[in-house]
């Protein structure tokens, strides 16, 4: 337990995480501070250019082997069983009914792609290594969650359940998906001498633009908790605390069946303990338009987010590390 505190101390004082908080109390003092759309968008694309491409040369470098596929087929199945968990103690624990709780279970069982890059960052810092096809993991656990939370929709009376040609679109050929999976593959097909010849440029400034891009996250969550002030009850609130530790631990579970090293089981729990703000939301809108999105934004990016970033990923690092020996 001192180990853990110790960790999330050193997490809370990163700049990483005080950047956010800078971020989260100027938007909650309602500072005129604010990172320009086109800006955010930019460094958005750095992350995930830099994740994918770093996470391709790591899988060119150690080659594929039997973890790789079975690592995909957890993630896919954790994908689809973390929205049915959801889904049920979003009904025991608040006051939803089945379409907000539906669309709330699509996004936690869904990814959140900067958590996961915070993850690595954090793990990185801490000389952790972890499998580069992790990055695949990620990506292939944005899909299964929304078609199981239409599937919960249908089932529990409500008005989706049909998935249209263009939501299908919409969420396969998503911007983010594109970009991490194109960047992975392009660092795969160019190993390390591809990495040596923009390191300069994907490697030492990413926790730089990290910090910058998690300041306008945080303006993004308190703007949210802000507008969304009344709607969350203690119960939905308290849903949004308990759900990532229950991915997490069935993250965890996931991960040693697969025989993950300590750093990819933390990635692994990361994935599973996060939720959706950015390709959930889009597809809710779109096949759940009855959904109230104060509810399911607010929940994954003003009460989960900060949570995982705070606390969550220093917890998840050390209890993978213990649970596999590392």
């Amino acid at each position: 337990m001192q180990a853990i505190l110790a960790t999330a101390e050193q997490n809370l004082l990163s700049p990483m995480i005080l950047s956010f908080a800078l971020g989260l109390f100027a938007a909650l003092a309602r500072s005129t501070l604010s990172v320009p759309e086109a800006v955010a968008k930019a460094l958005s694309l750095y992350l995930l250019f830099s994740i994918g491409f770093k996470g391709g040369a790591s899988v060119a470098a150690h080659g594929v082997d039997l973890r790789l596929g079975l690592a995909l087929v957890a993630g896919i199945a954790l994908s689809a069983l973390i929205p049915i968990v959801a889904y049920a103690l979003a009904r025991v624990m608040t006051p939803l009914g089945a379409v907000d709780a539906a669309a709330v279970a699509g996004h936690y069982g869904s990814i959140s792609i900067v958590t996961f890059v915070s993850a690595t960052a954090v793990l990185a810092g801490g000389g952790v290594a972890s499998e580069g096809f992790m990055v695949a993991v990620a990506a292939a656990m944005e899909a299964p969650a929304i078609v199981v939370a239409l599937w919960l929709a249908a089932r529990g009376g409500g008005g989706g359940g049909r998935i249209e040609a263009g939501l299908w679109r919409e969420v396969l050929l998503n911007g983010s998906i594109v970009l991490l999976i194109g960047a992975f593959l392009i660092g795969a097909a160019t190993g390390e001498r591809g990495l040596a010849e923009i390191e300069s440029f994907i490697v030492a400034p990413f926790k730089g633009v990290l910090c910058l891009f998690l300041l306008d996250m945080g303006l993004v969550a308190g703007r949210g908790l802000r507008q969304a002030r009344g709607v969350l009850g203690v119960g939905t609130v308290a849903f949004g605390l308990v759900m990532p530790l229950v991915g997490a631990s069935l993250g965890l579970v996931a991960a040693l069946a697969v025989g993950l090293s300590p750093g990819g089981a933390a990635l692994l729990m990361t994935l599973a303990a996060s939720a959706s703000y950015i390709a959930v939301p889009a597809a809710m809108r779109v096949a759940l338009p009855e959904a109230n999105p104060s509810i399911y934004l607010t929940l994954s990016l003003g009460i989960t987010f900060p949570f995982n970033l705070v606390l969550g990923i220093p917890l998840y690092a050390a209890i993978a590390g213990a649970a596999t020996g590392g």
